[in-house]
């Protein structure tokens, strides 16, 4: 634990302006980014005497180790390079709100030739128009299912729409009137475009005027006797005001605006919002936060609000947003905003009418998220720490291991041996800190040797890093010089303690580093033998404050260094629940790397290694003769005739393929057959660049692991 006053910066040193500021702890990871329009008077705040301290703020400063800032001219560019600084580093006591899922959004792909109506998760991509989020996929599939009878979008992938033009029949969707077949020409692209233009208006709420078409379409053929057209009419009539049901009008005017609503306790907070589009709520969403610093409820508006439109441009940030409380103060909010719009953006605080009563609403959904999180969670936590407190009584630990990782070896009969590091904080997964490693010190099949291997890599990488930022061991001469891993040596700071080098104290500093944490316990996949070789390439590195263990598949038995017999953990245990599902997420995270690289292997061609041959260039060879195989037979004249290919690059080619050697047959894996010999593994004729598996056994029949 620190004491804030031997990091306080002198008097005088602060600027009085706007600015960002970042504590960080002794390891250099930014631990909490702050903005304020007096940075002097704000940091001042953070100095006080520590028992007047909020006790997480307390917790904040006796965990850093020092106090940095950067000055901006406004409190506009302040909130924007806070919330920069924030998605960067992932600051531990800063506010994140935890999304306890992706939501879905119903997207038109206007930045395709032939736009496509599909459901899409996660990052938004330039040039897509986005509806929603829904609670559910099937809700969107069920609105677009009615919508398709109206505006007849394609929604078939990439793949399924160039078979169909490719054979010239459409999917069932075509056969059925639900889609207009662009893929077979039954409409031109910009018909199709105007059609998925038209299904994104209808969307954004400009439902009137087409309600009123199909009306007035409906009544002409009724007039004109073509009764069978109007009972259509009427039937699409139908679909879409059924789908419109589905989102009762909330707002009489048409309003598009979001409605954020907070409901707190002293530790936790819930947020909730209700997209509102053209009068109607056309999504809803909710975060959950652990109130890590004190804060307000206007602050977790405001940190809501950076989450909410951080991303978003234009439309996507509503003209009206509707908060239970304002940021203090609210004008640099409001004008982000304005600017994250390209138009006036109005906050403020709902006061009476519909608004209010929709912002009530709003609020009894976020408390009950609240209570189900703290009941969720409640159960969640006792179930964690007791499977932690029983893998530590298990393998006598002297505490609860909290941060656990683990490692597995994959390879398939030898070939493409690799290896994974999963890792679990305090009981859950922490993908960010998963790494993969190839095995490079030997080729073959050994299990232990590649264990040894791996565990050597990783904690000598930690060993580094250590000396880097200047962490010494218990026992070690804290004024001695130490030689860095770049060769330089690290000096002195004049009060006995080593100076980290220069470059760890670089602006850009700040995010988690690879290998700079150590475990309180690995696990390995495997038994003793695995377990004795972790244990082993600690021991060479000097490494003797971190446990090991290893868990066996076959009978499920915990295995610990020098021990003749395993530990059995009881079958109903959550520590060896925690265990297994640990190992089996390193067994899995290292299986799908492995598959990939072999997948590379099987598509790698003796074109690869041409200078300057692109994939273009490539196709357009295999196209033009058929196979690997003939061109290898062709001379330089033959290869020059392919366009684009010069004389120069064609000799290149032949000295590639010369010095290649043939691969063995190629096998059609389904059936078991070898191939015409005329191909070549990898290069038939058809789709170019369509992997083909070679001689390599087959995954289902090999020994893969």
């Amino acid at each position: 634990m620190a004491d804030p006053s031997s990091y306080r910066p002198r008097p005088g040193e602060i600027p009085d302006s706007p600015g960002v500021y970042r504590f960080r702890d002794e390891h250099r990871r930014v631990i909490y980014v702050g903005k304020a329009k007096s940075l002097r008077q704000r940091l001042a705040n953070y100095f006080q005497d520590l028992a007047g301290l909020h006790p997480r703020t307390r917790s904040m400063v006796t965990t850093a180790a020092s106090v940095e800032w950067t000055v901006v001219s406004t409190e506009v560019e302040a909130l924007q390079l806070e919330y920069s600084w924030i998605k960067e580093y992932d600051p531990r006591f800063n506010v994140k709100y935890r999304d306890d899922k992706s939501y879905p959004y119903l997207a038109v792909t206007m930045n395709e030739e032939y736009p496509r109506v599909q459901v899409m998760r996660g990052h938004k991509k330039k040039g897509v128009r986005y509806f929603g989020p829904y609670a559910h996929a099937w809700a969107i599939r069920d609105t677009v299912d009615l919508m398709l009878r109206v505006f007849p979008v394609r929604t078939c992938s990439a793949g399924v729409f160039k078979n169909a033009a490719r054979t010239g029949r459409p999917c069932l969707l075509g056969y059925i009137g639900k889609c207009s077949a662009p893929c077979v020409e039954r409409i031109s692209a910009e018909d199709h475009r105007e059609l998925a233009e038209e299904f994104c208006d209808f969307m954004a709420g400009r439902t009137g005027t087409y309600l009123r078409r199909l009306e007035r379409q409906m009544a002409e053929a009724a007039e004109e006797m073509e009764y069978e057209r109007a009972a259509r009419l009427r039937d699409d009539i139908g679909a879409l005001k059924k789908a419109m049901e589905k989102n009762a009008v909330v707002l009489a005017d048409a309003t598009d605006a979001d409605l954020i609503a907070v409901a707190e306790d002293e530790l936790e907070a819930a947020v909730q919002i209700f997209h509102v589009r053209g009068g109607r709520v056309r999504g809803q969403r909710g975060w959950v936060t652990d109130k890590v610093e004190e804060i307000t409820t206007g602050a977790l508006v405001e940190h809501a609000l950076q989450q909410l439109y951080g991303e978003e441009t234009g439309d996507a940030v509503p003209r009206e947003v509707l908060v239970p409380a304002l940021p203090d103060p609210v004008e640099p909010v409001q004008e982000w905003l304005t600017g994250r719009r390209g138009a006036n953006v109005s906050l403020r605080i709902p006061q009476r009418g519909d608004k209010k009563a929709l912002m009530e609403t709003v609020q009894r959904n976020a408390q009950q998220a609240l209570v189900l999180h703290k009941t969720k969670r409640a159960s969640d936590l006792t179930t964690r720490s007791r499977a932690l407190e029983e893998i530590s009584d298990a393998l006598g630990l002297d505490s609860a291991p909290l941060r656990i990782e683990c490692y597995d070896i994959s390879h398939l009969q030898g070939d493409d041996v690799v290896a994974s590091m999963v890792v679990f904080e305090d009981g859950l997964a922490r993908k960010s800190e998963y790494r993969r490693f190839q095995i490079k010190g030997f080729a073959g099949q050994d299990d232990v040797r590649s264990m040894h291997e791996v565990i050597t890599r990783r904690f000598r990488r930690y060993l580094a890093e250590k000396e880097r930022t200047g962490e010494w061991a218990d026992g070690e001469e804290p004024g001695a010089a130490e030689t860095a891993p770049d060769g330089t040596v690290a000096g002195t700071d004049g009060t006995g303690l080593a100076e980290p080098p220069a470059s760890t104290l670089t602006e850009d500093d700040g995010r988690p580093k690879r290998f700079a944490y150590p475990p309180q316990l690995v696990v390995v996949d495997g038994g003793a033998p695995q377990v004795a070789a972790a244990q082993r390439a600690l021991d060479e590195l000097g490494i003797d404050d971190i446990a090991v263990c290893g868990l066996a598949k076959r009978l499920e038995e915990v295995w610990l260094p020098g021990d003749d017999d395993p530990v059995v953990l009881p079958r109903t245990s959550e520590g060896l629940y925690l265990l297994q599902r640990i190992r089996d997420e390193a067994h899995r995270f290292a299986i799908t790397y492995q598959r990939a690289k072999r997948a590379k292997r099987f598509r790698s061609s003796p074109l690869d290694d041409v200078p300057g041959l692109g994939d273009t260039r490539k196709q357009a060879l295999i196209k033009h003769f058929g196979s690997l195989k003939r061109l290898r037979s062709a001379t330089i004249e033959q290869i020059c005739d392919v366009p684009g290919i010069g004389r120069k690059t064609a000799e290149t080619i032949v000295a590639a393929l010369a010095q290649a050697v043939p691969g063995g047959p190629a096998v059609n894996t389904a059936t078991g057959e070898i191939m015409d010999d005329t191909e070549e593994p990898g290069q038939q004729t058809g789709s170019p660049g369509e992997p083909v598996s070679t001689g390599a056994p087959d995954e289902r029949r090999g020994q893969e692991r």
